[in-house]
């Protein structure tokens, strides 16, 4: 199903408008879902109704998030009103999936140090970052050399969710690491070059057209460089792309085993610890807020929890009865 030619020129499709790998995925997997359950029939043969039936079907039968049941709409919205040029019109009827607050996984301190013991080189840097500047995974692997701001101590996050630029902190106790991985992607680039096949690194269509000669210097390169060259698959060029995000979990699981932590590590865990721990520390919500991106404060407002005591700073009675006795 992955090779039919339908498949393939909606790959291509969006390979051309320069949709991101990771929403080409998403989409692509949300299409052939809705495709297999409407029996292979061709998309062009279905309409609204289908695409609500499909999506009762997610919130009902696989009982999917909210946020994922809004990833299928956008992959069909997608499909039928650019891609089929079809639009779906109006399909406001369908049961919505409940959204579910989930409360983030916090390690203490200690379990973070403990984590972070478990690994070193690289793999223990970019760990590092995650918790000692609360990126997103791929903020992290997307960020270039000329994004380090070592004299302000601060990093330069560009298109982070929802487009939005901010700056956030650098903990100087990083900077020699930073260095010397500074020098570890020189040497890629000088190898990089010498390799007459080697097209430069990726960089924005606007920018690249702006300066033509950046995609070769060490100021674009990712920090984080991928071990080898890679086609770039929207212009079939040689190029050297970021670090794996899939490494990097395998990085993370294997620490966290190592460290023998009984909570669920992800990437992400490590930024909620980055915002738990500076609210723990007396840092202003909102401060909290500017560091992680969010839009809106009750987003952040979540991490609160952990600086009161027990659940929503209700004092268990058996706390009193065993003080008592």
């Amino acid at each position: 199903m992955s090779a039919s030619p339908f498949l393939r020129s909606l790959r291509e499709h969006m390979l051309v408008r320069r949709y991101s790998l990771r929403t080409i995925k998403s989409y692509s997997y949300w299409i052939k879902s809705f495709i297999i359950f409407n029996g292979k029939v061709h998309p062009a043969e279905l309409a609204g109704a289908e695409v609500e039936a499909f999506l009762n079907y997610l919130a009902c039968e696989r009982r999917v998030s909210g946020a994922t049941q809004a990833i299928a709409l956008n992959a069909l919205a997608f499909l039928y009103n650019q891609y089929l040029e079809q639009p779906l019109g109006s399909i406001g009827q369908f049961r919505r999936a409940q959204p579910q607050r989930k409360l983030p996984v916090v390690l203490t301190r200690k379990e973070v140090a403990c984590l972070l013991n478990t690994l070193e080189g690289t793999p223990k840097l970019m760990v590092s970052m995650l918790y000692a500047s609360g990126l997103r995974r791929m903020e992290l692997l997307r960020l270039r050399v000329k994004d380090i701001d070592f004299d302000n101590l601060q990093l330069q996050i560009w298109q982070g969710k929802g487009g939005k630029h901010r700056l956030v902190t650098l903990a100087p106790e990083l900077i020699p690491a930073l260095r010397r991985q500074i020098i570890v992607v020189e040497r890629y680039l000088i190898a990089d070059i010498a390799d007459t096949r080697f097209a430069g690194v990726w960089m924005p269509d606007a920018l690249a057209r702006k300066y033509p000669n950046a995609n070769k210097s060490l100021a674009w390169q990712y920090l984080f460089p991928a071990s080898r060259l890679s086609i770039d698959p929207y212009e079939k060029l040689i190029r050297r792309h970021h670090f794996d995000e899939s490494a990097l979990n395998k990085y993370i699981r294997a620490a966290a085993l190592r460290a023998k932590l009984r909570k669920n590590v992800t990437s992400h865990t490590l930024r909620h610890c980055f915002a738990t721990h500076l609210l723990q520390a007396g840092a202003d919500i909102r401060t909290v807020q500017q560091q992680l991106g969010h839009s809106d404060v009750k987003t952040t407002e979540i991490y609160t929890h952990v600086l009161k005591q027990g659940a929503h700073g209700v004092r268990s009675p058996l706390s009193g009865l065993l003080a008592e006795g």
